[in-house]
């Protein structure tokens, strides 16, 4: 499942215009660092979050708590009164931390394809360079 980082920034830059509020006053409401509400609404750098942080952003936009992690999948926003479901119980939660288990294990297979190649061609060299030597 991707991550649409720009649909965050484009929903939180709305809503700070709808409410007047500055960068510093959004920190300060949602106990989010300056240097991370910066981040996540000019799209400067796209990371892993933690939930808490979109939520906090969330609620201190006056939105749901899960408002900005819809926007940020690609999926409806629930509604203000919509109740709250623990993100590390839903099925996509963990869907998504399956796909980014698999990526990293993929990474570090490929990896280590790479390395037993290397080591491979070295060995073929002291074998090519020791059978020379008879």
């Amino acid at each position: 499942m991707s991550e649409d980082w720009a649909a965050v920034a484009k929903a939180i830059n709305q809503r700070v215009d709808e409410l007047g509020l500055r960068q510093k006053e959004l920190a300060e409401r949602s106990h989010v660092s300056l240097a991370i509400v910066r981040e996540i609404q000019h799209n400067l750098v796209e990371r892993r979050r933690s939930p808490r942080t979109l939520e906090s952003l969330s609620t201190a936009l006056g939105w749901h708590p899960l408002h900005l992690d819809a926007v940020l999948r690609g999926r409806t926003p629930p509604e203000v009164g919509d109740p709250v479901v623990d993100l590390a119980d839903t099925l996509w939660s963990r869907m998504d931390r399956v796909e980014e288990r698999l990526e990293d294990i993929t990474e570090r297979l490929d990896a280590l394809k790479s390395d037993v190649a290397s080591v491979m061609g070295q060995l073929a060299e002291v074998a090519k360079h020791v059978r020379g030597r008879r």
